[in-house]
């Protein structure tokens, strides 16, 4: 593999050596005071990275069009605030673990929703989105002793893709890399062993993907999910993070598998219907998504990106 030019690794190298140092000033905060320091790194971020606050604005634009000017300037100056504090929390690992079942509440009933999917013994595709705090996620459901695995992007730098892995294998949870040789029969190999196999598929990434609405436009969000839950008879459970108050909930329901005997068109459905649920998700707390991301950047050939209300197109593969 050919090495990226010198100053591409210079740039990598000072940047892990910004997080290194970032992570080493925030590990021993009490877990207060380091959620305060990161509303106001984010609300930083939000003055100074042009860029991001305008990729921010042009996605609010795209999913809230009935709202003003101010209305989308404020949920994406929350948002740079909240993911300012949710990455400052996570970096306080010191009190983080001591502190993580009274931070993050797990209701009974969004508890048995899980425990009721693992009883089959078929494993658990568990589906989610950038929405809330993803990590506390995974490392609150690993921390009751839930067998745990999370399919994730490697970073561009190798020294980071450690880093993050380090960080959520003292979670107890294990990362499948998409990169890493052998990732897709590691997946299966969990679900048969009746593991939770985590996904994030609220993104516009480089693997298969369908196109289905998202926030009344087509998006490219990835099959994976569905696709390992009809091939394997795996359960499907949709949860997330979202903040409330100083602390964060867990938020679970199962989904069922379509009854289409196509496999490709119940890929296409189940794909489609865990996308509305993220979306679902997003609206109830919508602060809490990761709006810089450029959600609709892939666009479908011969069709029209923006749907009509209620309308049902049929949606092509990537």
């Amino acid at each position: 593999m050919e090495r990226p030019p010198l100053a591409k690794r210079l740039k990598r190298f000072l940047r892990y050596l910004l997080v290194r140092a970032a992570l080493a000033l925030v590990h021993p905060l009490p877990l207060g005071l380091a959620r305060w320091l990161g509303v106001r790194f984010g609300t930083l971020a939000f003055l100074v990275a042009g860029g991001e606050r305008r990729k921010a604005l042009k996605s609010l634009a795209r999913a809230f069009p009935e709202k003003s000017e101010a209305e989308r300037l404020a949920l994406a100056r929350a948002s740079f605030r909240h993911l300012g504090a949710a990455l400052f929390e996570v970096g306080c690992t010191a009190a983080l673990d001591q502190e993580l079942k009274p931070l993050v509440a797990w209701p009974e009933a969004d508890r048995r929703v899980l425990e009721a999917a693992l009883a089959r013994g078929k494993g658990v595709v568990f589906v989610s989105g950038h929405v809330g705090n993803w990590e506390l996620l995974a490392r609150r459901v690993a921390s009751e002793g839930f067998p745990c695995q999370s399919i994730a992007k490697e970073t561009s730098d190798p020294r980071l893709t450690a880093l993050v892995g380090r960080f959520r294998e003292r979670g107890g949870v294990r990362s499948i890399w998409r990169g890493q040789d052998g990732a897709v029969r590691h997946m299966l190999r969990a679900l048969k062993n009746g593991e939770i196999l985590g996904l994030l598929i609220d993104q516009d990434t480089k693997v298969q993907s369908f196109f289905v609405p998202f926030f009344g436009e087509l998006a490219a969000t990835p099959r994976a999910a569905a696709d390992l839950a009809l091939r394997t008879g795996a359960a499907v459970v949709v949860g997330f993070c979202h903040r409330e108050g100083p602390g964060y909930r867990l938020t679970m329901e199962e989904v069922s598998p379509p009854a289409e005997e196509d496999r490709e068109a119940a890929a296409l459905a189940l794909t489609a219907t865990l996308s509305r649920c993220i979306e679902t998700a997003i609206r109830r707390t919508p602060e809490q998504w990761v709006w810089m991301h450029q959600r609709w950047k892939t666009r479908p050939e011969g069709q029209p990106a923006t749907l009509p209300t209620g309308a049902e197109a049929p949606v092509p593969t990537q």
